[in-house]
């Protein structure tokens, strides 16, 4: 008897192939297959036939960029080509607003906004409420003004840049017999654009490094090649659209040690949702420092103005865009020599919205 070849994935042509293998043995000439106990063990072998032909079929489909369909198996994909996917991004605005300390005795010389949320939309986009924070303190001196109804001290915070999201802090510390443990942020809708990555050498200690964010091995912002003493750090897009930091290890980048302890701050958003936002009401925290206490504000504080409608939020980079966008960034190996690479570049790398 010789071996039939299996051209299609469907069912019922899958049970005649083998109802024509079998007959072509001469024992089961004249055997009635439909009739029999036997046509019920060619459906089992028929269906556990495609099914493994259709699994087959698509744990290869997913071993290449082109034909690959879910998105892990795409960013891993292009993360062996070193291309890392564009993450979601906050809506950004930015608000203008006054404080009036004159009912403070003594008046401080200066106020500090604190990191987190500074403005909120309240329910005003059919039950949705965004909030707009900032990622780190903005201190502003308090001075002296007069007007025709008087005078008085103001703290006056201008053009102030503030991001839609929930700012939010993870910390990780580097144990030396873990050295396989990942660093992966636990979050999704991150924007990358607001992470920043700090280093600190031990729990007790009160001084920070401050790492930069790298995608290759040469450091475009000094135009020198990365080494051991260089404070940086590589991020990969992981499962579930999570980020996996990654440190150097002595040789490309300055290795953790034991002990070290590494804090990312990041702004989680809703991307574009929030666009289009320019009614905000302030809902940050004001304080001043006496004596070496910290003493809140929650009065005299003027209506927030904005600069126009929020912008600039965007949703994570598509499947079919990395798929797109990944072989071509390879291709130019991030570097605009001919008129194609800039058609590539500016709106993968430089500028998305064009």
């Amino acid at each position: 008897m010789s071996l039939q070849n299996f051209t299609g994935l469907d069912f019922d042509q899958i049970k005649t192939t083998l109802q024509d293998y079998i007959k072509s043995n001469s024992e089961f000439t004249d055997y009635e297959f439909e009739g029999s106990n036997l046509s019920t063990i060619l459906d089992v072998l028929a269906y556990n036939t495609y099914i493994n032909s259709y699994n087959a079929n698509m744990v290869s489909n997913e071993v290449f960029i082109d034909s690959a369909t879910l998105r892990e198996n795409v960013v891993a994909l292009a993360r062996n080509i070193g291309y890392l996917p564009r993450s979601k991004k906050a809506s950004r605005n930015k608000i203008t607003f006054l404080v009036d300390m004159s009912s403070v005795a003594p008046t401080p010389s200066s106020l500090t906004l604190k990191k987190g949320p500074v403005a909120s939309t309240g329910n005003q986009f059919g039950g949705q409420s965004f909030v707009f924070c900032i990622p780190d303190d903005k201190t502003v001196g308090v001075t002296e003004v007069s007007d025709a109804t008087g005078s008085g001290r103001v703290a006056t915070f201008e053009d102030l840049d503030v991001y839609e999201g929930t700012l939010l802090t993870q910390t990780f510390t580097y144990n030396v017999n873990n050295p396989f443990a990942k660093f992966i942020l636990p979050n999704t809708g991150i924007d990358l654009d607001t992470l920043t990555v700090k280093v600190k050498s031990n729990n007790n200690s009160t001084t920070q490094v401050e790492y930069v964010k790298q995608e290759s091995l040469f450091a475009e912002k000094t135009g020198t090649t990365i080494n051991g003493e260089s404070n940086v750090y590589f991020i990969n897009e992981v499962e579930s659209e999570q980020y996996q930091l990654i440190f150097g290890d002595g040789i490309f980048g300055k290795a953790l040690q034991d002990g070290n302890v590494v804090e990312a701050s990041y702004v989680v958003t809703n991307g574009e949702s929030a666009n289009g936002i320019s009614l905000l009401t302030f809902a940050g925290r004001l304080i001043y420092n006496r004596n070496s206490v910290d003493y809140n504000v929650t009065s005299g504080i003027s209506l927030l103005n904005t600069v126009g409608p929020s912008s600039g939020g965007e949703a994570i980079e598509s499947v079919d865009s990395v798929k797109k966008y990944a072989p071509q960034v390879y291709g130019t190996q991030n570097r605009a020599l001919t008129a194609n690479d800039y058609e590539i570049l500016i709106p993968n790398k430089i500028y998305p919205e064009a």
